[in-house]
């Protein structure tokens, strides 16, 4: 079992939500960025969803767009971001790590290098956004083939005649995105995910985390307590862009993910 599955595994024999946080590889620069990732599984993250920063990134908003502007301004490359990673693994090897990005970062390497890459930087999966189920073959199957979970998005446009097709290939969990549009956009709410969760859930098998629009702790609490985990992205990057002090953003994810493992004494999902 990956480190994705271990981590859902253990997160629901103890009745808890599981908390991912999203940090942009670089942002501001690469050491402080390192530092925030190095901070995030103390301040209570499962799982860190990592950012590839790309030139013209269509699903974010404008704090996660200017997020990867400045790590780009900083010389963040795609083999930056994989020594970011290597050398968090030199102090944890048990944190799920997932990068989430563009395609064109990646074909531009060579997919067979990358995952290669990937693999030994120890990336446990990936989110690409404008790699749709028609193209599985072009990523989603090599990696999973070596290993490394191929995490899908669903949104609330997903009927049921597309969902199967999302799911098809999909591993480690199914990302669902909460709102209709761009990141940091609006705010989820709980009695819209509910029915959607529960509906990819049953067709899927997987764990069902949420993301958009989510950016308090109360908010955090609300929506994990429908799904089986919620992603907090723009809100821990705007505390970055603002230049606080690590600590400081490492107690605001702190906050953040108290309010997701306060969902673990209501219900579970599904």
């Amino acid at each position: 079992m990956s480190r994705i599955g271990t981590t859902f595994a253990r997160l629901q024999a103890e009745g808890q939500k599981a908390f991912v946080a999203y940090i942009m590889a670089g942002d501001p620069d690469m050491e402080t960025s390192l530092a925030v990732m190095r901070g995030l599984p103390g301040a209570g993250v499962d799982v860190i969803e990592l950012g590839m920063p790309f030139t013209d990134p269509m699903a974010d908003g404008p704090t996660i767009q200017y997020a990867g502007q400045r790590a780009l301004a900083g010389g963040q490359t795609l083999e930056r971001t994989l020594e970011m990673v290597r050398r968090f693994r030199e102090g944890d090897t048990d944190t799920p790590i997932v990068l989430m990005g563009y395609y064109n970062p990646i074909y531009s390497r060579g997919v067979d290098r990358f995952l290669a890459d990937a693999g030994a930087a120890g990336i446990d999966g990936l989110i690409v956004v404008d790699l749709p189920p028609e193209e599985d073959v072009e990523l989603c199957l090599p990696a999973r083939a070596v290993g490394i979970d191929f995490i899908r998005l669903a949104t609330p446009t997903t009927d049921d005649r597309r969902l199967p097709a999302v799911v098809r290939n999909t591993s480690g969990f199914v990302y669902y995105v909460s709102i209709t549009g761009i990141t940091g956009a609006a705010a989820a709410s709980a009695a819209d995910v509910a029915p959607d969760v529960a509906r990819i859930k049953a067709a899927s098998g997987l764990p069902v985390v949420v993301g958009f629009g989510i950016s308090t702790p109360q908010g955090a609490t609300e929506i994990a307590s429908v799904a089986d985990g919620c992603v907090v992205g723009s809100a821990i990057v705007k505390l970055i862009a603002e230049g606080r002090p690590v600590p400081q953003v490492l107690e605001a994810v702190a906050a953040l993910a108290d309010g997701v493992h306060a969902a673990g004494a209501r219900a579970p999902a599904g």
